[in-house]
């Protein structure tokens, strides 16, 4: 298993580090610090395009030639960033086209990272050269293990600029996709305002004008700018694999903030790697299902450095931020305790975000494993150092585990990019927190979830759930009611199948093509001013810990083949259904037509357990979060208390804690934010070992 750091090495040099004699020292020293913490990998490079190519044409890469050498001698692999994100000033002074025009045609000026439009013709020229001599001046070396390409895609809201290259591309983009002119105006509908044209170049960028751009072009937009930063991906990705294929290649991403189709983007990469924010997410189910997410983007075709199929997290944050309104420092032993749940849900591999506080720049007081004072060993670094030391000990029995989930949450990047335009039927709906809502149900009764668009084969799912798929394509129905067919559980929820692909209005009722599938036909929608609220009356098995709220929105439904299991409570709407259930194939359609309070989706977790057969992982006491990683009979769980106070576990069969060794049976005091890790077996690991697979844990 890969234990990392993110390392810079060139701001590690005289007059900052070293002496006038030796400029380099430190990166010796830092080694052999690194080793002490237990790291066998590094990143570096990913802004140093300025000192890899100073002058145009001419490149020094034997610099980090040497820091490779001295990562070598300490047995410490490399991954090697390509640094396009940060182009050298001489760069943008002699070609200031390649600087990022925004929606207002102001351009955004150099001087710092992601200064650049990505679809400049010079921008990409420069970068396949600078990609290009890299790979052949670095590639052969025997520490280089994996390539990340860029960093950051997308970030700092560089997901679009509107220059004369980006126009050129998008009208391309537009003709090869409608291929004619009158598709073109059909499609988008651009009779609305009288927007119709009769020539490509003749369609805008939705630059800034004195109302919203048409919703559909917009939409396209968003479309054409995911698949410029994916084809850029592909471009290096091209390069690297040519020049150096026993390397993989990636890069850093971060859970679906940034615009773009991060799905599409996984299947341009060997292996997907990622950054945390662990230490800003106050709620530990936040935080897991910002991992559970990256961690679906690819599920098959996964080559990483260590053979693995899980992911990788090339960035975990080593103490706090600095660029947030207030920067706490990360408080003792929750770094630790962030960095198991990570492995717990299927990394193999874990870098910390960065190895030294930089004496200048930006992230001067970001936290990191060491301090400015690089004289003592920070609390940080003895924790990072106990990480390490578990990590080598764990190794072996996590090799090729996988995580393993019977439910699936379908997310749509173009749903997504169409709720947050304007003019939608209510601005306090969010579709991040739709899905948060259902995800912490799950996550509170330890149940393991996959997430996936609603295009990917969903056959190994017993349970399916689709929060507000507001577009959805025809085809993305028709596998839909193919799940549900073949004996699958979905259920579905307002705000879904509004629009089409073309993100055009149905005229054959919501949810478009699946009326059929949930047996009933939403007629209207009452959107619910922020603080009002109406109530659910339930009917039938239900069951319910709470008196539940109708928020937000609510859909007046007119049943026409399904069983009704809640209605509304008041409204001239009162006694119209608000969830429903319909039988269809051998399996069964449910729809919500309501948001609600948090209390009603652990309840509805609790019926679909008991009517799909799901397994909860462990009982455990509230706030203790387990996690299970799995191969060939062997179950590992992870359970962390994100506590600040002790709690009591009670095990009912012999169990072996694989971080001290011990076997216990009965009552187990896990200390605030603690992390304890047992095994089951199939069979006992030793004659004198008890098999623990019926061992569960109880409050």
């Amino acid at each position: 298993m890969y234990f990392g750091v993110d390392y810079h090495p060139e701001q590690w040099v005289f007059p900052f580090a070293g002496t006038a004699k030796d400029p380099e020292a430190q990166w010796e020293l830092d080694a052999e610090l690194m080793l002490k913490a237990g790291v066998n990998v590094v990143r570096v490079g990913e802004f140093t395009w300025g000192l890899c190519e100073p002058e145009e044409g001419k490149y020094d890469f034997t610099w980090l030639e040497r820091f490779m050498d001295i990562m070598g001698k300490s047995g410490i692999q490399v991954v090697l960033a390509t640094p396009t994100a940060a182009p050298p000033i001489w760069l943008t002074k002699k070609h200031p086209e390649i600087l990022p025009v925004d929606e207002r045609g102001l351009t955004k000026h150099e001087g710092t990272r992601r200064a650049v439009c990505l679809n400049s013709d010079v921008y990409w020229k420069y970068c396949k050269a600078l990609v290009e001599a890299m790979a052949k001046a670095l590639g052969p070396h025997p520490q280089l293990v994996a390539w990340q390409i860029d960093n950051s895609l997308g970030g700092n809201f560089t997901e679009a600029a509107f220059n004369e290259d980006t126009r050129r591309d998008w009208h391309f983009w537009l003709e090869e996709k409608y291929k004619t002119i009158e598709r073109l105006n059909n499609n988008l509908g651009l009779r609305h305002w009288g927007q119709v044209v009769t020539a490509w170049n003749q369609v805008p960028m939705p630059m800034a004008a004195p109302t919203i751009h048409n919703p559909a072009l917009v939409l396209n937009w968003c479309r054409f700018c995911s698949d410029t930063i994916v084809q850029f991906v592909k471009m290096q990705a091209a390069i690297l694999r040519e020049a150096t294929p026993h390397c993989p290649v990636t890069t850093n991403l971060r859970p679906l903030v940034h615009r773009f189709d991060h799905f599409d983007l996984a299947e341009a990469l060997d292996f997907v790697s990622v950054e945390s924010t662990a230490a800003i997410k106050a709620k530990p189910a936040d935080q897991a299902c910002d991992i559970d997410m990256l961690r679906s983007l690819k599920k098959t075709g996964i080559r990483s450095p260590d053979g693995e199929t899980g992911f990788w997290v090339i960035e975990q944050k080593a103490g706090n931020v600095s660029w947030q309104d207030v920067n706490p420092i990360v408080r003792p032993g929750v770094l630790r305790m962030f960095s198991y749940q990570l492995v717990s849900r299927g990394a193999t591999a874990i870098l910390f975000f960065r190895w030294r506080q930089p004496r200048f720049g930006t992230e001067k007081f970001h936290g990191a494993v060491l301090p400015h004072n690089t004289a003592a060993e920070s609390r940080t670094f003895r924790e990072i150092a106990q990480i390490g030391e578990e990590m080598k000990m764990l190794a072996p029995l996590l090799k090729d585990t996988q995580v393993q989930a019977e439910v699936c949450i379908l997310y749509s990047p173009d749903s997504d990019w169409v709720l947050q335009q304007p003019n939608q039927p209510s601005k306090h709906f969010n579709l991040r927190q739709h899905i948060q809502l259902f995800y912490t149900a799950l996550h509170d009764r330890n149940i393991s979830v996959d997430f996936a668009r609603p295009s990917e084969d969903l056959s190994k799912y017993k349970v399916v759930i689709a929060p507000s798929l507001h577009l959805l394509s025809s085809s993305e129905a028709d596998l839909l009611k193919l799940f549900v067919q073949n004996g699958g559980t979905l259920l579905g929820t307002f705000n879904s199948g509004l629009v089409d692909q073309h993100n055009l209005a149905p005229t054959t009722g919501y949810p478009h093509n699946l009326t059929d599938l949930f047996g009933l036909e939403v007629q209207e929608f009452d959107t619910l001013p922020e603080g009002e609220e109406n109530h659910l009356t339930f009917k039938g098995a239900f069951p319910t810990s709470h008196l539940h709220s109708a928020r937000i929105w609510c859909d007046i439904i007119e049943p026409k083949a399904c069983q009704v299991l809640a209605t509304y409570a008041k409204d001239f709407y009162a006694g119209k259904p608000a969830m429903t259930m319909n039988p269809f194939g051998l399996g069964r359609a449910i729809y919500l037509g309501t948001q609600s309070n948090q209390h009603f989706y652990t309840d509805l977790v609790t019926w679909l357990r008991q009517m799909c057969g799901l397994h909860p992982l462990l009982k455990v006491p509230e706030h203790v979060q387990v996690s299970m990683r799995e191969k060939d009979g062997t179950k590992v769980y992870f359970l962390l208390n994100h506590q600040n106070s002790q709690v009591r576990l009670q095990f009912y069969k012999p169990m072996h804690d694989y971080l001290t060794g011990n076997t216990f049976t009965g009552n187990y005091d896990l200390p605030p934010h603690g992390v304890l890790i047992i095994d089951e077996h199939t069979e006992p690991r030793h004659p004198t070992e008890t098999a623990a697979a019926e061992a569960g844990a109880q409050a």
